[in-house]
């Protein structure tokens, strides 16, 4: 499509914010990522001292470099408003989330929407596709101890096992309380229509906004983690009972994420910032894993049901603009998520200066031994 001449000075603008936006998420990465693994280094002896002190800090480093990726989309005018529960309420206890995947854009929705729930991010584990690994973010999820899973039938059965490895040797003893999970395994635009084929085949309900969830890792997670009592029923909490004590995984949030027209944000627009500003959707609805079936063909049902009211709470927000009201009331209530702007300049400015106190420390060694 031709430029008329009065777009011109609109496109040009455009594209020179990009240009800087781009530099500047360079300029962080640079400055943040390479700290960040130098302070790592640096703290292996309080590793071997206090393994749980040294984790605690490694996740608080870990959150401020989300949270300066949230802050990428939060000044290009990319907001949250959250709807359902209330996950502040557990944000102390072990959960997990389930999350529709629509673009990579959602990852980068959740690191915004979580950054005001307590050390939820320090805390996090997240399982996400194997090619992320290769990122300039991955050397940070691998240190943290995020899981990267490989897509395929080929795959399947043995990233399962090594998922089960994973957190055995790592959810606890590196004290996680939460994990994110997309059952989907996929985008919804590569994987709609084959889960579409699938549900034809074997019956089952036709969905367009989200696609059939896959059930091995959710299976895995919750035998590795759910703390069973004598009688073999899980230990789980009660949404009424917010100071429960029992150990283990206790909460289930199902996640719902909406983009308004259904046009979700990507990782360049977020990066580069040249869509509009808009308002991403997110719903919250927490089940007590007392509540959640253990065995395979059980969980199977529970976790199709769940996408099945997804599907349903999508195609009511895109009818209205809105989620609909939880049953028992008329209307429905959001809560919008804002970002401390003091709290965001004080995290970049303190990664730009470890990143100059790192870079004369490594100078100074450098020219000391050459």
């Amino acid at each position: 499509m031709a430029v008329t001449l009065e777009e011109a000075p609109w496109l040009g603008w455009i594209v020179v914010k990009a240009l800087v936006r781009f530099a500047f998420m360079v300029a962080n990465n640079l400055v943040a990522i390479s700290s960040y693994v130098c302070y790592v280094i640096v703290l292996q002896p309080l590793r071997l001292l206090d393994s749980k002190r040294f984790w605690y800090i490694e996740g608080i480093m870990y959150k401020w470099l989300l949270g300066m990726v949230a802050s990428w989309g939060w000044y290009a005018g990319y907001t949250v408003m959250e709807w359902g529960d209330d996950i502040k309420a557990v944000s102390k206890d072990e959960a997990v989330m389930l999350v529709n995947h629509q673009a990579t854009g959602d990852v980068c929705t959740l690191m915004m929407c979580l950054q005001d729930k307590g050390l939820v991010v320090a805390q996090m584990m997240w399982l996400m596709d194997h090619i992320f690994k290769y990122t300039n973010f991955g050397i940070v999820s691998l240190i943290h101890g995020d899981f990267f899973i490989r897509q395929g039938k080929s795959h399947r059965d043995q990233q399962l096992l090594l998922l089960k490895k994973h957190l055995e040797n790592n959810y606890r003893s590196r004290d996680r309380k939460w994990i994110v999970l997309f059952p989907e395994g996929g985008f919804l635009r590569k994987r709609r229509e084959t889960s579409q084929a699938y549900a034809k085949k074997n019956n089952l309900p036709f969905l367009t906004h989200v696609t059939l969830p896959r059930i091995g890792a959710t299976n895995i997670i919750l035998s590795a983690l759910v703390a069973r009592q004598e009688n073999g029923s899980p230990a789980g909490g009660d949404a009424k009972e917010l100071e429960s004590k029992s150990k283990g995984l206790q909460w289930i949030i199902d996640t719902t994420i909406a983009y308004p027209k259904a046009e979700p944000i990507d990782i360049q627009t977020w990066i580069l910032g040249y869509r509009k500003p808009t308002v991403t959707h997110v719903h919250y609805r927490i089940f007590p894993i007392k509540d959640v079936p253990l065995e395979t063909d059980d969980l199977a049902d529970w976790l199709y049901q769940r996408f099945i009211e997804k599907e349903e709470l999508l195609s009511h927000f895109y009818e209205t603009g809105a989620f609909p009201p939880p049953k028992g009331r008329k209307e429905a209530v959001s809560r919008e998520m804002t970002l401390s702007n003091m709290w965001i300049f004080l995290i970049q400015s303190f990664a730009f200066l470890s990143g100059y106190m790192w870079y004369n420390i490594i100078q100074y060694f450098y020219h000391c031994l050459f």
